[in-house]
């Protein structure tokens, strides 16, 4: 049985190689246009919309508030990370 760290470094390479090929056949369902698209399984529906989004740190400093303001409503979290490369040899 290999290492658990090779065994995820495995997984992840493979998922990366399926993640491309999602977004390739991704890119092909969009080209069909917006509607509905029956496959013998499954079904896409592609849509188009306008999304609006605020940044907020433009916001912030336009306003310039203060420190302790930013402090007041600023949460922490722990959070845990795995990071994985391939060694090199």
């Amino acid at each position: 049985m290999s290492h658990p760290v090779d065994s995820f470094g495995f997984l992840k390479a493979q998922l990366a190689e399926m993640e491309k090929q999602a977004d390739a056949i991704r890119a092909q369902i969009i080209a069909l246009g917006t509607g509905a698209h029956e496959g013998d399984v499954f079904r896409a529906t592609v849509s188009i919309a306008d999304r609006e989004s605020v940044c907020w740190k433009s916001v912030a400093e336009k306003l310039n508030p203060s420190y302790q303001l930013i402090a007041a409503h600023t949460s922490r979290k722990e959070v845990t990370t795995v990071r994985i490369v391939a060694r090199v040899a």
